[in-house]
């Protein structure tokens, strides 16, 4: 696979500053607070990656990212949860909301680390694979496609709320204290944490790029723009949306799983049907075509909605859902197009100076 020498250099250069940012400045200039912050956003950012894939470059609006994203992020909290009550021992809701005497059957598996880290992003990926493969080869597209990846959401969320005994119920799993034998209350090991969720940022962000500038993001783009002419092409369009549903899934899992150690909670309310469009929400901001948009996006929206109800704590809603509204009436491309936009707008007038000059002439 190449790319066009001027276009890979300026993109290898953009993820080298990138990385500077986020592995040396963003640690020498915000506390440890404000750096346990920026990993939140850096896991919704990761979660925008996949978005920027599956609805930028396929046309397809995943509304229920949340339900792959708890899908991570429970298979790593249910693994911590084990760990940090030790061997024999039940996680502590367990002992004060259920009457089991022993972990339950579909929690054994994830005692094992290695099982639990596939787990975060095999699983979604599964769930992904098996919705997806029922939804295209029915040809359900559009907005039915979004309504039905909500109402999934909505689906997860209210059956681990109903799951009180084995999955924390509407508190989750919360008090995680540990990460794979390190204590998450000590400063370094949150520092660790935050560069392990940078590098893989920027794992996910090669990924994509590597993706969408293939052959596959060219057929992509062509099943989105034409999809019965892919199909008398040859090329079965359920498979090609199928891929990036998937590819996107196991990003969100992923995202999911690193936000666990991150913020020390997972539970329905951060999975269910407002995260979810949230997510979305950050991607379209900044610009769902491009992938430093859509990560750009994410964290400004993010950052946003924490000042935001910090200082309008009954409004921060309402400025959220302004942003939203603004962005997409004036750059329905997101603030990535801002450029592209002022450009076509001076070549218009240019163009309409030069005929008015020859008319004049």
């Amino acid at each position: 696979m190449t790319f066009p020498q001027g276009r890979s250099a300026r993109a290898w250069a953009a993820l080298a500053g990138a990385a500077l940012l986020l592995f040396a400045v963003a640690p020498l200039a915000l506390s440890d607070f404000r750096l346990g912050l920026f990993a939140k956003y850096l896991c919704i950012a990761m979660v925008a990656v996949g978005i920027c894939l599956a609805w930028g470059r396929g046309g397809l609006l995943t509304l229920g990212q949340g339900v792959f994203f708890g899908l991570g992020g429970y298979a790593m909290a249910m693994h911590l949860k084990i760990a940090d009550a030790g061997p024999g021992n039940l996680p502590d809701f367990m002992q004060l909301y259920g009457t089991a005497t022993e972990l339950p059957w579909w929690w054994r598996p994830f005692a094992n680390p290695v099982v639990a880290l596939a787990a975060t992003v095999l699983l979604p990926m599964a769930v992904a694979a098996l919705l997806g493969s029922f939804v295209f080869r029915r040809r359900v597209k559009g907005a039915y496609f979004a309504i039905l990846s909500q109402a999934l959401a909505a689906a997860f969320a209210l059956w681990l709320i109903g799951q009180q005994a084995t999955t924390g119920g509407t508190n989750g799993l919360t008090d995680i204290q540990g990460f794979f034998g390190y204590d998450l209350d000590d400063p370094v090991n949150q520092r660790t944490v935050y560069f392990i969720i940078a590098a893989a940022l920027l794992l996910l962000i090669v990924v994509a790029r590597q993706l969408i500038h293939s052959r596959y993001g060219e057929l992509l783009v062509a099943v989105r723009d034409s999809e019965e002419r892919v199909r008398f092409l040859g090329y079965d369009p359920a498979n090609v949306k199928l891929v990036a549903y998937v590819v996107a899934a196991g990003m969100a899992g992923l995202a999911g799983a690193l936000f666990v150690p991150a913020v020390g909670i997972i539970s329905p309310a951060m999975i269910g049907i407002v995260p979810s469009i949230e997510f979305v929400v950050g991607a379209a901001v900044g610009g769902r075509a491009s992938l430093a948009g859509a990560v750009l996006g994410a964290v400004g929206v993010a950052w946003a909605r924490t000042a935001l109800s910090e200082e309008f704590p009954a409004a921060w809603t309402y400025f959220q859902g302004l942003l939203f509204v603004v962005a997409l009436a004036f750059l329905p491309g997101g603030i990535a197009s801002l450029a592209g936009t002022v450009r076509r707008r001076r070549a218009d007038r240019r163009g309409t100076t030069a005929l008015t000059t020859g008319e004049a002439a």
